[in-house]
């Protein structure tokens, strides 16, 4: 084992245990029951992607310049005369989007070669702006003139969102490991469509950016109690099938998004078309279960009894009452007292600890490489739209491959490849020329594949290391790191005005050290969702860094 003492099992002569696995199949294994729920929670991870790439399209500036109001004299001028004599010109050629003349520069029309030509006379847009509304005609930039100066104002709407989203991971995680699963999720929904609603007919930007940041708070809940229900409802062999399956969906709100913004040109009408699914949400409630696996490690057996029992009913299998009462109370006789769950617990102890600051370092390289290409969609030679949607498409076949990988390869290895072959994506841009606008497409849309399957991967891995009785609280603290890393994507790609590659240095960088980090993570490939701390800690062999396989499957 690499040079040192081969790995000592600390119980290798325990007898099987009883798992919530065993539970499981009693009930009908992976069926009818199952199916159904995964479909109930695709609607989050279909509305998920929908808001949380929103931005891209109601924050989008459109190509601008100082609004003109020429004198009487000049009333015969064409458009491109005033421009010409109002706007200077920068280095490339393009007219200034936050510079005019103080006083027209009439000699330019008989000499327009003479493009620096009193520079010193250069003055702020004092009157307002003129802009392209030929892709949009209104984005929350021209509703309030965001640019220029401002410009910081915009993308601090994103980072806003993001740092809701960042809370919302940390209080929902806590609370639905407190209170339940199901119960968050309603809140979630309806809190999403509350705070949703109101964003879209926002009279301000404070208003704005208020609701914008109490509705990522909300949607936060969405995305880790999906991840949690999806997990906790099925067995260790399709765990992965599962995670796929509604993952697929995040695709197709993707893709969705591009299209709504197509057809949808004002922002207000495109928030409120993001913000309707909501109410779909809110209505699959009355179909979705809680976790009977959450039910019993809080002490409410009868609950779980009789969730399971709907479970069976629905799989076409006949439910036992005594046999199954008879199988729980052998499954809670072999656990420990958990006590209340808190954020405590996930560095209270050793491989906890560490676990949980690996996870950290690698859901912020994970979440914020994928803005950090998601949200850089123009320079490729393609429409806005057309970029969107083929990033969506990537998805697709990304997702399937992930789950050839994670089946062959096993969490870890995959989790290093996928962020390596982001940070080889996101490098390659960087030295390819600009006028290779084709190239640069292909290898960005590639990028997207590489880091929307390390999206996928670390999900389904979170939820598999942390034991259910905090792994709300898990998933919660790790979507609070790597919505940190969110939050500061629309920053760091302001500092393209510093160097016009240093956003995309910084990416790389974040990729490549969330793939060396995620080597030291245990492998839990067909190993059995821990229930409880102990359980964490127990699976650990004396000289070994990862899970041992024989400890988990003895127990």
């Amino acid at each position: 084992m690499d040079g040192r003492s081969p790995a000592v099992c600390l119980t290798p002569s325990s007898p099987k245990k009883l798992s919530f696995d065993d539970l499981l199949l009693e009930a009908g294994g992976f069926g009818r029951f199952q199916v159904l729920t995964l479909m109930i929670l695709c609607i989050p991870r279909l509305i998920l992607p929908q808001n949380f790439l929103l931005h891209i399209f109601i924050s989008s500036v459109p190509s601008h310049h100082c609004a003109i109001f020429p004198n009487e004299l000049m009333g015969n001028l064409t458009k491109e005369d005033l421009l010409l004599v109002y706007i200077p010109r920068e280095v490339d050629g393009a007219y200034s989007s936050c510079k005019m003349y103080s006083q027209p520069q009439l000699h330019l029309l008989h000499n327009n070669s003479e493009v620096t030509a009193n520079k010193s006379s250069l003055k702020s847009c004092d009157q307002g702006w003129e802009y392209d509304h030929s892709t949009f005609i209104s984005t929350t930039a021209t509703q309030w003139d965001l640019i220029c100066e401002r410009k910081w104002l915009n993308s601090a709407l994103a980072t806003f969102f993001f740092i809701g989203v960042t809370m919302g991971a940390i209080c929902i995680g806590y609370l639905s490991d407190r209170y339940g699963r199901r119960t968050m999720l309603l809140i979630c929904y309806i809190l999403s469509f509350v705070f949703g609603s109101l964003s879209a007919v926002s009279i301000s930007y404070t208003m704005l950016a208020v609701c914008r940041t109490l509705c990522g708070m909300s949607l936060a809940g969405l995305s880790i109690t999906t991840v949690a229900l999806s997990v906790e409802w099925v067995d260790m062999r399709h765990r992965t099938f599962a995670e796929i399956i509604t993952g697929m969906f995040w695709s197709v709100g993707s893709v969705s998004l591009a299209l709504m913004a197509y057809l949808l040109r004002d922002w207000h009408w495109l928030l409120g078309a993001v913000t309707a699914p909501c109410l779909l949400g809110i209505i699959s409630i009355w179909w979705l279960p809680e976790s009977a696996r959450w039910l019993l490690a809080n002490g409410k057996v009868e609950k779980a009894e009789a969730e399971l029992a709907r479970c069976a009913v629905v799989n076409g299998q006949i439910y036992e009452k005594s046999s199954m009462n008879k199988r729980i109370q052998t499954l809670l006789e072999h656990r420990p007292p958990s006590g209340s769950p808190s954020y405590i617990d996930l560095f209270r102890t050793p491989a906890l600890r560490k676990l949980s600051l690996c996870l950290a370092l690698i859901w912020f390289g994970v979440a914020s490489s994928y803005y950090g290409i998601s949200l850089n969609i123009t320079g490729f030679g393609l429409s806005m739209y057309l970029t969107h949607c083929l990033y969506g498409l990537i998805e697709f076949p990304a997702k399937l491959g992930i789950y050839v990988l994670m089946n062959w390869l096993g969490r870890r290895w995959t989790q290093v490849l996928v962020l390596m072959g982001t940070a080889v994506c996101i490098g390659a841009n960087m030295i390819i020329p600009m006028a290779f606008g084709s190239l640069r497409s292909a290898v960005a849309i590639i990028g997207k594949g590489f880091s929307e399957a390390s999206f996928t991967s670390i999900i389904l891995y979170t939820a598999e290391i942390y034991p259910t009785i905090i792994r709300q609280n898990g998933i919660g603290y790790a979507s609070f790191v790597g919505r940190l890393g969110v939050s500061v994507a629309p920053m760091i790609m302001l500092l393209e005005d510093v160097w016009l590659i240093l956003p995309q240095t910084l990416f790389c960088c974040l990729a490549v050290t969330g793939g060396l980090v995620a080597n030291l993570l245990p492998e839990t490939q067909n190993v059995q969702l821990p229930e409880t701390i102990s359980d964490v800690e127990s699976k650990r062999c004396i000289g070994a860094d990862v899970y041992c396989g024989r400890c988990a499957a003895q127990e």
